[in-house]
């Protein structure tokens, strides 16, 4: 199991180093509960079901920001892989705009 959780937990580091500026907004606390609940996931179903449905799973969870990115977004008229306009973007999110100094 700790190659499954190695897996998970390299994809969250990876995620905040390369996609981190995206969930600026997103209070820490939230962000860290996701990661103990991918965490807890992944002992659940690779103690479970086995390695293969890990895998599965994975394979899964990255349909849902496929359609975020490609379809939903687009349609809310955001680009999909820059986040821009910023002013829609962090509407969309319920985020208030930085201060511009």
């Amino acid at each position: 199991m700790w190659f499954e959780i190695a897996i998970t937990a390299s994809g969250f580091a990876l995620g905040n180093i390369l996609f981190g500026h995206f969930e600026e907004g997103t209070p820490k606390w939230r962000r860290v509960l996701k990661f103990f609940l991918f965490i807890g996931l992944t002992i659940l179903i690779s103690t479970t079901a086995g390695r293969k449905w890990f895998f599965v799973f994975l394979g899964v969870m990255m349909v849902f920001p496929l359609v975020i990115h490609l379809w939903w977004l687009p349609r809310k008229g955001i680009n999909g892989w820059t986040g821009e306009p910023k002013e829609k973007y962090y509407e969309l999110r319920g985020w208030k705009m930085p201060d511009r100094a």
